[in-house]
Protein backbone atom coordinates (compact mmCIF):
# COMPACT_ATOMS: atom_id res chain seq x y z
CA UNK A 1 0.00 0.00 0.00
CA UNK A 2 1.43 3.52 -0.91
CA UNK A 3 2.26 6.06 1.67
CA UNK A 4 -0.42 8.90 1.55
CA UNK A 5 1.44 10.91 3.24
CA UNK A 6 4.04 10.83 0.22
CA UNK A 7 1.30 10.68 -2.54
CA UNK A 8 -0.26 14.08 -1.35
CA UNK A 9 3.54 15.53 -1.17
CA UNK A 10 4.05 14.81 -4.44
CA UNK A 11 0.72 15.92 -5.73
CA UNK A 12 1.42 18.98 -3.63
CA UNK A 13 4.87 19.40 -5.71
CA UNK A 14 3.57 19.25 -9.00
CA UNK A 15 0.87 21.99 -8.51
CA UNK A 16 3.17 24.08 -6.83
CA UNK A 17 5.64 24.01 -9.80
CA UNK A 18 2.52 24.51 -11.91
CA UNK A 19 1.80 28.30 -9.51
CA UNK A 20 5.41 29.03 -9.69
CA UNK A 21 5.51 28.62 -13.74
CA UNK A 22 2.11 30.86 -13.73
CA UNK A 23 3.82 33.41 -11.31
CA UNK A 24 7.03 33.76 -13.18
CA UNK A 25 4.52 33.99 -16.65
CA UNK A 26 3.47 37.29 -15.61
CA UNK A 27 7.02 39.09 -16.80
CA UNK A 28 6.62 37.35 -20.71
CA UNK A 29 5.51 40.68 -22.53
CA UNK A 30 7.64 39.92 -25.99
CA UNK A 31 9.30 36.87 -27.48
CA UNK A 32 12.58 37.87 -25.54
CA UNK A 33 10.68 37.72 -22.41
CA UNK A 34 9.56 34.07 -23.67
CA UNK A 35 12.83 33.38 -25.18
CA UNK A 36 15.70 34.78 -23.46
CA UNK A 37 14.09 36.00 -20.22
CA UNK A 38 14.90 39.82 -21.25
CA UNK A 39 17.92 39.08 -21.20
CA UNK A 40 17.83 39.73 -17.36
CA UNK A 41 18.97 37.22 -15.02
CA UNK A 42 21.53 37.46 -12.65
CA UNK A 43 24.45 35.11 -12.47
CA UNK A 44 23.69 32.94 -10.30
CA UNK A 45 19.83 32.23 -11.24
CA UNK A 46 21.54 31.60 -15.05
CA UNK A 47 23.97 29.71 -13.26
CA UNK A 48 21.15 27.65 -11.97
CA UNK A 49 19.12 27.44 -14.76
CA UNK A 50 22.10 25.81 -16.93
CA UNK A 51 22.93 23.40 -14.02
CA UNK A 52 19.19 21.96 -14.13
CA UNK A 53 20.03 21.29 -18.46
CA UNK A 54 20.92 18.04 -17.88
CA UNK A 55 20.61 17.44 -14.41
CA UNK A 56 17.11 14.97 -15.06
CA UNK A 57 17.11 11.06 -15.38
CA UNK A 58 20.07 10.22 -17.15
CA UNK A 59 22.25 11.63 -13.85
CA UNK A 60 19.66 10.59 -11.15
CA UNK A 61 18.82 7.37 -12.26
CA UNK A 62 21.42 6.23 -15.83
CA UNK A 63 24.67 7.50 -14.54
CA UNK A 64 24.27 5.81 -11.19
CA UNK A 65 23.19 2.83 -12.89
CA UNK A 66 26.21 2.65 -15.06
CA UNK A 67 28.88 3.60 -11.77
CA UNK A 68 27.30 0.72 -9.83
CA UNK A 69 28.06 -1.50 -13.06
CA UNK A 70 30.98 0.22 -14.61
CA UNK A 71 32.56 2.21 -12.16
CA UNK A 72 34.22 5.83 -12.81
CA UNK A 73 34.81 4.45 -16.41
CA UNK A 74 31.40 3.96 -16.80
CA UNK A 75 30.17 7.33 -16.20
CA UNK A 76 32.61 9.69 -18.46
CA UNK A 77 29.59 11.10 -20.62
CA UNK A 78 27.87 12.13 -17.54
CA UNK A 79 28.64 14.11 -15.40
CA UNK A 80 32.22 14.41 -16.43
CA UNK A 81 31.64 15.07 -20.11
CA UNK A 82 28.28 17.46 -19.20
CA UNK A 83 30.38 19.75 -16.89
CA UNK A 84 33.10 19.71 -19.84
CA UNK A 85 30.05 21.02 -21.99
CA UNK A 86 29.22 23.77 -19.31
CA UNK A 87 32.58 24.95 -18.68
CA UNK A 88 33.36 25.09 -22.62
CA UNK A 89 30.13 27.15 -23.77
CA UNK A 90 31.89 29.65 -21.35
CA UNK A 91 35.23 29.20 -23.42
CA UNK A 92 33.74 29.50 -26.79
CA UNK A 93 30.53 30.58 -27.24
CA UNK A 94 28.82 32.66 -24.91
CA UNK A 95 31.44 35.59 -25.02
CA UNK A 96 31.47 36.16 -28.88
CA UNK A 97 27.75 35.41 -29.36
CA UNK A 98 25.81 37.48 -26.88
CA UNK A 99 26.77 40.90 -27.96
CA UNK A 100 24.71 39.54 -31.26
CA UNK A 101 21.37 39.86 -29.83
CA UNK A 102 20.37 35.81 -31.16
CA UNK A 103 17.34 34.06 -29.86
CA UNK A 104 18.64 30.59 -31.45
CA UNK A 105 21.55 28.60 -32.72
CA UNK A 106 20.44 29.01 -36.40
CA UNK A 107 19.96 33.04 -36.06
CA UNK A 108 23.76 32.59 -36.42
CA UNK A 109 23.26 30.56 -38.96
CA UNK A 110 21.58 32.34 -40.58
CA UNK A 111 23.66 35.97 -40.14
CA UNK A 112 27.54 33.61 -40.17
CA UNK A 113 26.06 31.46 -43.22
CA UNK A 114 23.08 32.42 -45.65
CA UNK A 115 19.41 32.30 -45.30
CA UNK A 116 19.23 27.81 -46.37
CA UNK A 117 22.24 27.39 -43.83
CA UNK A 118 20.02 28.95 -41.42
CA UNK A 119 16.85 26.43 -42.44
CA UNK A 120 18.89 23.08 -42.78
CA UNK A 121 20.20 23.75 -39.17
CA UNK A 122 16.92 24.08 -37.65
CA UNK A 123 15.60 20.98 -39.39
CA UNK A 124 18.37 19.10 -37.73
CA UNK A 125 18.11 20.44 -34.52
CA UNK A 126 14.86 20.35 -33.41
CA UNK A 127 14.54 16.30 -34.25
CA UNK A 128 17.49 16.23 -31.57
CA UNK A 129 15.43 16.90 -28.86
CA UNK A 130 12.79 14.62 -29.52
CA UNK A 131 14.65 11.59 -27.49
CA UNK A 132 15.56 13.62 -24.96
CA UNK A 133 12.32 15.09 -23.84
CA UNK A 134 10.98 11.65 -24.22
CA UNK A 135 13.79 10.35 -21.98
CA UNK A 136 12.85 12.52 -19.22
CA UNK A 137 8.53 12.07 -19.69
CA UNK A 138 9.26 8.26 -19.38
CA UNK A 139 11.70 8.78 -16.09
CA UNK A 140 8.77 10.85 -14.47
CA UNK A 141 6.13 8.15 -15.24
CA UNK A 142 7.91 5.79 -13.82
CA UNK A 143 8.56 7.36 -10.44
CA UNK A 144 5.00 7.59 -10.56
CA UNK A 145 4.14 4.22 -11.01
CA UNK A 146 6.99 3.25 -8.63
CA UNK A 147 5.09 5.36 -5.86
CA UNK A 148 1.74 5.92 -6.66
CA UNK A 149 1.20 2.47 -8.90
CA UNK A 150 -0.17 4.79 -11.57
CA UNK A 151 0.14 2.95 -14.89
CA UNK A 152 2.61 4.52 -17.37
CA UNK A 153 0.58 5.46 -20.22
CA UNK A 154 -1.28 7.98 -17.61
CA UNK A 155 1.76 8.89 -16.19
CA UNK A 156 3.00 9.94 -19.38
CA UNK A 157 0.15 12.03 -20.19
CA UNK A 158 -0.53 13.74 -16.64
CA UNK A 159 3.75 14.53 -16.96
CA UNK A 160 3.43 15.72 -20.39
CA UNK A 161 0.61 18.36 -19.37
CA UNK A 162 2.19 19.19 -16.70
CA UNK A 163 5.28 20.43 -18.30
CA UNK A 164 3.43 21.70 -21.29
CA UNK A 165 1.25 23.96 -19.31
CA UNK A 166 4.02 26.17 -17.42
CA UNK A 167 6.34 26.35 -20.42
CA UNK A 168 3.91 27.36 -22.43
CA UNK A 169 2.28 29.86 -20.34
CA UNK A 170 5.87 31.34 -19.35
CA UNK A 171 8.78 30.19 -21.57
CA UNK A 172 12.15 30.71 -20.57
CA UNK A 173 11.20 33.12 -16.83
CA UNK A 174 9.09 30.12 -15.92
CA UNK A 175 11.57 27.82 -16.97
CA UNK A 176 13.90 30.16 -15.14
CA UNK A 177 12.34 30.74 -11.98
CA UNK A 178 11.14 26.96 -11.63
CA UNK A 179 14.50 25.74 -12.14
CA UNK A 180 16.53 27.95 -9.23
CA UNK A 181 13.68 26.74 -6.73
CA UNK A 182 14.34 22.63 -8.38
CA UNK A 183 17.94 23.56 -7.95
CA UNK A 184 17.83 24.00 -4.49
CA UNK A 185 14.92 20.21 -3.89
CA UNK A 186 17.64 18.61 -5.70
CA UNK A 187 21.10 19.90 -3.17
CA UNK A 188 19.07 19.74 -0.18
CA UNK A 189 17.42 16.30 -1.05
CA UNK A 190 20.23 14.69 -2.32
CA UNK A 191 22.89 16.14 0.16
CA UNK A 192 20.15 14.17 2.73
CA UNK A 193 19.94 11.23 1.17
CA UNK A 194 23.73 10.89 0.61
CA UNK A 195 24.52 11.57 4.32
CA UNK A 196 22.23 9.12 5.33
CA UNK A 197 23.71 6.40 3.46
CA UNK A 198 27.39 7.26 3.66
CA UNK A 199 26.69 6.98 7.69
CA UNK A 200 24.67 3.45 7.42
CA UNK A 201 27.71 1.98 5.58
CA UNK A 202 30.70 3.40 7.90
CA UNK A 203 32.17 6.23 5.78
CA UNK A 204 34.39 6.78 2.82
CA UNK A 205 37.08 4.51 3.89
CA UNK A 206 34.32 1.54 3.83
CA UNK A 207 33.18 2.39 0.87
CA UNK A 208 36.57 2.47 -0.81
CA UNK A 209 37.63 -0.92 0.27
CA UNK A 210 34.33 -2.56 -0.64
CA UNK A 211 35.21 -1.70 -4.40
CA UNK A 212 36.16 -3.73 -6.83
CA UNK A 213 39.51 -3.72 -8.37
CA UNK A 214 39.61 -0.97 -10.83
CA UNK A 215 36.21 0.11 -9.78
CA UNK A 216 37.88 3.99 -9.59
CA UNK A 217 39.80 4.05 -12.28
CA UNK A 218 39.45 6.58 -14.45
CA UNK A 219 41.59 6.05 -17.55
CA UNK A 220 40.75 3.19 -19.98
CA UNK A 221 43.20 0.22 -20.68
CA UNK A 222 46.21 0.61 -22.82
CA UNK A 223 43.93 -1.04 -25.74
CA UNK A 224 43.65 1.55 -28.62
CA UNK A 225 39.91 0.74 -29.26
CA UNK A 226 39.75 1.37 -25.16
CA UNK A 227 41.04 5.33 -25.54
CA UNK A 228 39.05 5.53 -28.63
CA UNK A 229 35.56 4.93 -26.84
CA UNK A 230 36.76 7.22 -23.92
CA UNK A 231 37.28 10.10 -25.87
CA UNK A 232 34.11 8.93 -27.54
CA UNK A 233 32.22 9.32 -24.33
CA UNK A 234 34.05 12.50 -23.40
CA UNK A 235 32.79 14.29 -26.84
CA UNK A 236 29.23 12.95 -26.51
CA UNK A 237 28.07 15.77 -24.82
CA UNK A 238 30.96 17.66 -23.81
CA UNK A 239 31.01 18.34 -27.71
CA UNK A 240 27.68 17.78 -28.93
CA UNK A 241 25.72 19.82 -26.46
CA UNK A 242 27.63 22.74 -26.84
CA UNK A 243 25.35 23.40 -30.57
CA UNK A 244 22.14 22.62 -28.85
CA UNK A 245 19.57 25.50 -28.02
CA UNK A 246 18.18 24.82 -24.51
CA UNK A 247 22.22 25.37 -23.60
CA UNK A 248 22.06 28.81 -25.44
CA UNK A 249 18.94 30.25 -24.42
CA UNK A 250 20.41 29.84 -20.97
CA UNK A 251 23.71 31.26 -21.57
CA UNK A 252 22.19 34.69 -23.70
CA UNK A 253 19.54 35.06 -20.85
CA UNK A 254 22.13 36.48 -18.31
CA UNK A 255 22.03 40.10 -17.80
CA UNK A 256 25.89 40.80 -18.93
CA UNK A 257 28.40 39.00 -21.22
CA UNK A 258 30.61 38.65 -18.13
CA UNK A 259 27.45 36.82 -16.05
CA UNK A 260 26.85 35.18 -19.06
CA UNK A 261 30.53 33.81 -18.92
CA UNK A 262 30.70 33.36 -15.24
CA UNK A 263 27.08 31.57 -15.48
CA UNK A 264 28.28 28.85 -17.68
CA UNK A 265 31.56 28.00 -15.24
CA UNK A 266 29.79 27.90 -12.41
CA UNK A 267 27.30 25.78 -13.53
CA UNK A 268 30.18 23.40 -14.61
CA UNK A 269 31.76 23.39 -11.14
CA UNK A 270 27.70 22.82 -9.63
CA UNK A 271 27.51 20.03 -12.31
CA UNK A 272 30.73 17.92 -11.18
CA UNK A 273 29.96 18.26 -7.92
CA UNK A 274 26.40 17.94 -7.54
CA UNK A 275 25.81 15.00 -9.91
CA UNK A 276 28.44 12.76 -7.60
CA UNK A 277 26.04 12.78 -4.64
CA UNK A 278 23.26 10.15 -7.17
CA UNK A 279 26.58 8.20 -7.82
CA UNK A 280 27.67 7.73 -4.34
CA UNK A 281 23.77 7.26 -3.23
CA UNK A 282 23.97 4.41 -5.68
CA UNK A 283 27.20 3.06 -4.68
CA UNK A 284 26.16 3.10 -0.78
CA UNK A 285 22.59 1.38 -2.19
CA UNK A 286 24.68 -1.64 -3.65
CA UNK A 287 26.49 -1.84 -0.51
CA UNK A 288 24.22 -2.18 1.51
CA UNK A 289 20.72 -3.97 -0.07
CA UNK A 290 22.45 -5.77 -3.16
CA UNK A 291 19.49 -7.53 -3.37
CA UNK A 292 17.70 -4.86 -5.31
CA UNK A 293 19.98 -5.35 -8.14
CA UNK A 294 19.04 -9.09 -8.93
CA UNK A 295 16.66 -9.34 -11.40
CA UNK A 296 15.58 -6.07 -11.68
CA UNK A 297 16.28 -2.60 -13.56
CA UNK A 298 18.91 -1.20 -12.44
CA UNK A 299 17.75 2.37 -13.22
CA UNK A 300 15.02 2.01 -10.51
CA UNK A 301 17.64 1.15 -7.71
CA UNK A 302 18.05 4.21 -5.88
CA UNK A 303 14.05 4.83 -6.10
CA UNK A 304 13.17 1.45 -4.52
CA UNK A 305 16.56 1.87 -2.10
CA UNK A 306 14.30 4.95 -0.92
CA UNK A 307 11.19 3.35 -1.05
CA UNK A 308 11.81 0.28 1.03
CA UNK A 309 14.63 1.56 3.43
CA UNK A 310 14.51 5.28 3.97
CA UNK A 311 12.43 7.02 6.31
CA UNK A 312 9.27 9.34 5.42
CA UNK A 313 11.34 12.70 5.45
CA UNK A 314 14.04 11.07 3.61
CA UNK A 315 11.48 9.78 0.94
CA UNK A 316 10.08 13.45 0.44
CA UNK A 317 12.90 14.67 -0.19
CA UNK A 318 14.43 12.67 -2.28
CA UNK A 319 11.48 12.38 -4.27
CA UNK A 320 10.75 16.53 -4.27
CA UNK A 321 14.69 16.20 -5.64
CA UNK A 322 14.06 13.93 -8.41
CA UNK A 323 11.00 15.49 -9.96
CA UNK A 324 12.61 18.90 -9.47
CA UNK A 325 15.75 17.35 -11.79
CA UNK A 326 13.29 15.99 -14.46
CA UNK A 327 10.87 18.77 -14.87
CA UNK A 328 13.68 21.03 -14.88
CA UNK A 329 15.28 19.63 -17.97
CA UNK A 330 12.25 18.49 -19.38
CA UNK A 331 10.78 21.87 -19.74
CA UNK A 332 13.72 23.33 -21.08
CA UNK A 333 14.13 20.82 -23.67
CA UNK A 334 10.19 21.31 -25.05
CA UNK A 335 11.20 25.16 -25.04
CA UNK A 336 14.49 24.91 -27.11
CA UNK A 337 12.92 23.17 -30.56
CA UNK A 338 9.90 25.19 -29.87
CA UNK A 339 11.66 28.59 -30.47
CA UNK A 340 13.60 27.29 -32.88
CA UNK A 341 10.51 26.08 -34.92
CA UNK A 342 8.50 29.44 -34.52
CA UNK A 343 11.75 31.70 -34.99
CA UNK A 344 13.78 30.16 -38.36
CA UNK A 345 11.13 27.86 -39.42
CA UNK A 346 7.70 29.29 -39.40
CA UNK A 347 8.62 33.49 -39.23
CA UNK A 348 10.88 33.66 -42.38
CA UNK A 349 7.46 32.23 -44.24
CA UNK A 350 6.10 35.15 -43.20
CA UNK A 351 6.21 39.07 -43.96
CA UNK A 352 6.01 41.61 -41.60
CA UNK A 353 5.46 38.88 -38.64
CA UNK A 354 4.31 41.11 -35.05
CA UNK A 355 6.11 40.23 -32.11
CA UNK A 356 2.74 39.24 -30.66
CA UNK A 357 2.46 37.03 -33.55
CA UNK A 358 6.13 35.19 -33.41
CA UNK A 359 5.06 34.70 -29.71
CA UNK A 360 1.40 33.23 -30.48
CA UNK A 361 3.67 30.66 -33.07
CA UNK A 362 6.51 30.16 -30.33
CA UNK A 363 3.53 29.05 -27.67
CA UNK A 364 1.86 27.07 -30.66
CA UNK A 365 4.96 25.32 -31.06
CA UNK A 366 5.22 23.98 -27.89
CA UNK A 367 2.21 22.31 -27.95
CA UNK A 368 3.17 20.81 -31.13
CA UNK A 369 6.87 19.58 -29.71
CA UNK A 370 4.61 17.95 -26.33
CA UNK A 371 2.41 15.97 -28.62
CA UNK A 372 5.40 14.62 -30.60
CA UNK A 373 7.68 13.69 -27.55
CA UNK A 374 4.84 12.44 -24.80
CA UNK A 375 3.96 9.80 -28.08
CA UNK A 376 7.55 8.98 -28.48
CA UNK A 377 7.37 8.81 -24.47
CA UNK A 378 4.17 5.87 -24.62
CA UNK A 379 6.27 3.42 -27.46
CA UNK A 380 9.92 3.58 -25.90
CA UNK A 381 11.48 2.84 -22.87
CA UNK A 382 15.48 3.10 -22.42
CA UNK A 383 16.19 6.02 -20.66
CA UNK A 384 20.13 5.72 -21.55
CA UNK A 385 19.55 4.98 -24.88
CA UNK A 386 17.14 7.99 -25.74
CA UNK A 387 19.56 10.61 -24.56
CA UNK A 388 22.64 9.02 -26.53
CA UNK A 389 21.12 9.50 -29.60
CA UNK A 390 20.33 12.83 -29.09
CA UNK A 391 23.60 14.26 -28.16
CA UNK A 392 25.04 12.12 -30.97
CA UNK A 393 22.57 13.55 -33.19
CA UNK A 394 23.83 17.37 -32.38
CA UNK A 395 27.46 16.50 -32.50
CA UNK A 396 27.48 15.08 -36.34
CA UNK A 397 25.66 18.06 -37.81
CA UNK A 398 25.90 21.20 -35.62
CA UNK A 399 29.10 20.91 -33.95
CA UNK A 400 31.42 21.60 -36.72
CA UNK A 401 29.41 24.67 -38.49
CA UNK A 402 28.92 26.49 -35.43
CA UNK A 403 32.54 26.08 -34.43
CA UNK A 404 34.10 26.84 -38.01
CA UNK A 405 31.52 29.76 -38.42
CA UNK A 406 33.27 31.28 -34.73
CA UNK A 407 36.42 30.90 -35.53
CA UNK A 408 37.43 29.93 -39.06
CA UNK A 409 36.99 33.21 -41.46
CA UNK A 410 37.46 30.72 -44.52
CA UNK A 411 34.12 28.67 -43.63
CA UNK A 412 31.23 28.88 -46.08
CA UNK A 413 27.40 28.14 -46.38
CA UNK A 414 28.30 25.73 -48.47
CA UNK A 415 30.83 24.06 -46.05
CA UNK A 416 28.18 24.43 -43.52
CA UNK A 417 25.21 22.47 -45.41
CA UNK A 418 27.65 19.91 -46.51
CA UNK A 419 29.29 19.29 -43.02
CA UNK A 420 25.48 19.02 -41.12
CA UNK A 421 24.43 16.64 -44.13
CA UNK A 422 27.69 14.32 -44.65
CA UNK A 423 27.53 14.09 -40.57
CA UNK A 424 24.23 13.13 -40.39
CA UNK A 425 24.34 10.69 -43.74
CA UNK A 426 27.38 9.20 -42.21
CA UNK A 427 26.95 8.55 -38.63
CA UNK A 428 23.28 6.54 -39.71
CA UNK A 429 25.14 4.46 -42.04
CA UNK A 430 27.72 3.82 -39.61
CA UNK A 431 25.01 3.18 -37.20
CA UNK A 432 23.39 0.55 -39.66
CA UNK A 433 26.81 -0.86 -40.65
CA UNK A 434 28.15 -1.27 -37.27
CA UNK A 435 24.92 -3.35 -35.68
CA UNK A 436 25.31 -5.72 -38.64
CA UNK A 437 28.92 -6.74 -37.81
CA UNK A 438 29.13 -9.98 -35.48
CA UNK A 439 31.28 -9.59 -32.32
CA UNK A 440 34.68 -11.40 -32.15
CA UNK A 441 34.43 -14.62 -30.31
CA UNK A 442 35.82 -14.56 -26.80
CA UNK A 443 39.78 -15.14 -27.01
CA UNK A 444 39.79 -14.91 -30.56
CA UNK A 445 41.15 -11.77 -32.36
CA UNK A 446 39.08 -9.81 -34.00
CA UNK A 447 39.16 -9.00 -38.30
CA UNK A 448 40.02 -5.75 -38.86
CA UNK A 449 36.38 -5.70 -40.23
CA UNK A 450 35.19 -6.10 -36.73
CA UNK A 451 37.88 -3.82 -35.30
CA UNK A 452 36.88 -0.92 -36.88
CA UNK A 453 32.79 -1.84 -36.75
CA UNK A 454 34.18 -1.04 -32.73
CA UNK A 455 34.41 2.52 -33.13
CA UNK A 456 31.30 4.45 -32.27
CA UNK A 457 29.34 5.55 -35.03
CA UNK A 458 29.26 9.11 -33.90
CA UNK A 459 32.87 9.33 -34.46
CA UNK A 460 32.58 8.35 -38.06
CA UNK A 461 29.90 10.98 -37.97
CA UNK A 462 31.85 13.37 -36.74
CA UNK A 463 34.80 12.77 -39.45
CA UNK A 464 32.49 13.45 -42.30
CA UNK A 465 31.39 16.62 -40.99
CA UNK A 466 34.79 18.38 -40.56
CA UNK A 467 36.07 16.44 -44.32
CA UNK A 468 32.91 17.96 -45.97
CA UNK A 469 33.50 21.59 -44.35
CA UNK A 470 36.52 21.51 -45.45
CA UNK A 471 36.13 20.58 -49.21
CA UNK A 472 33.42 22.73 -49.10
CA UNK A 473 34.40 25.98 -48.24
CA UNK A 474 37.65 25.37 -49.97
CA UNK A 475 35.80 25.22 -53.41
CA UNK A 476 33.60 28.32 -52.47
CA UNK A 477 33.98 31.17 -51.42
CA UNK A 478 33.45 33.05 -48.29
CA UNK A 479 30.74 35.53 -48.83
CA UNK A 480 31.78 39.61 -49.00
CA UNK A 481 29.92 40.34 -45.88
CA UNK A 482 26.82 38.70 -43.60
CA UNK A 483 24.07 38.22 -45.64
CA UNK A 484 21.32 39.09 -42.96
CA UNK A 485 22.56 41.06 -39.92
CA UNK A 486 18.77 41.00 -38.75
CA UNK A 487 18.99 38.40 -35.58
CA UNK A 488 16.87 38.31 -32.53
CA UNK A 489 13.37 39.13 -34.31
Amino acid sequence: MQNPTLLAFIALYLLGTLAVGWWASRRVKTTADFVVAGKNLPMFVAACALFATWFGSETVLGASSEFIENGVLGVIEDPFGAALCLFLSGLLIARPLYKLNLFTFSDFFRMRYSRATEVVSAVFMVPSYFSWIAAQLIALAIILQAVCGLDKTYGVLICTGLVLAYTYIGGMWSVTITDFVQTIAIIVGLLALTVDLVLQVGGFEKMAAAAPPDFFQFFPKSEPIHWVHWFAAWMTIGLGSIPQQDVFQRVMAARTERASVNACYTSSLMYLSIAALPLIIGFCGRMLYPELLEGGDAQMMIPHLVLQHSSLGIQILFFGALLSAILSTCSGAMLAPATVIGENLVKPLFRNVTDAQLLRIMRYSVVGVAVVTGGMALSRDNIYELVGESSAFSLVSLFVPLIAGLYWNRSTASGAIAAMIAGIAVWFAALLWTGSVPQPEEGVAPTTIQTWAQVPPMLYGLGASILAMLIGSYFTKPPAASPDKSVGG
